[in-house]
C-alpha cells in the first residue's frame, strides 16, 4: 500500500501550481474542470508511480476562519534528497519572498528538515 494523492482546496491552483513546479519539479496534468459544480483540479506528479498532489478550487467553497486550528492534515513533507538540496531549497524560497516557518536543523526524531509555507499557508517540510 502507499499513499496515492493529497489534495489540497486552494483559493488560487494556479499560482499554487506554479510554486510546486517551479520548486519542485513536479509536472502537471492538465486541469480537470466540473462544470456543473464549478470544481477545478490539477493532479502534480513527482514521478510515475509516485504520489502526487491534487490542487482544488471551487470558488463558493466556505472554509473556516483560520486554516491552522482546523483538524486534520496539520502539513506534508517532501524529500528533496540531500541535507545540501534542504539548506539550498531553504534560502532560494528565503530570497524568492516565501516564508519559513521553521530554520534548517536536525529534529528531535532524527529528520533533517526545514519547513515552510506554499503561497496560501500550507505547512511544507522540505526533508533529506
Amino acid at each position: 500500500m502507499k499513499i496515492e494523492h493529497i489534495a489540497v482546496w486552494a483559493d488560487d491552483i494556479e499560482l499554487l501550481r506554479t510554486f510546486y513546479t517551479k520548486y519542485f519539479g513536479l509536472t502537471s496534468s492538465e486541469m480537470y474542470t466540473n462544470e456543473k459544480k464549478g470544481f477545478h483540479s490539477y493532479f502534480l506528479s513527482f514521478g510515475e508511480g509516485r504520489t502526487r498532489i491534487e490542487l482544488m478550487n471551487m470558488p463558493d467553497r466556505v472554509e473556516p476562519s483560520t486554516r491552522g486550528q482546523m483538524k486534520g492534515l496539520a502539513h506534508f513533507a517532501i524529500s528533496v534528497g540531500s541535507k545540501n538540496k534542504v539548506l539550498q531549497l531553504t534560502e532560494q524560497l528565503r530570497a524568492d519572498g516565501h516564508t519559513i516557518l521553521s530554520e534548517p536543523r536536525t529534529t528531535g526524531d532524527g529528520y533533517f528538515e526545514s519547513a515552510i509555507a506554499d503561497p496560501e499557508g500550507n505547512y511544507v517540510e522540505l526533508t533529506v
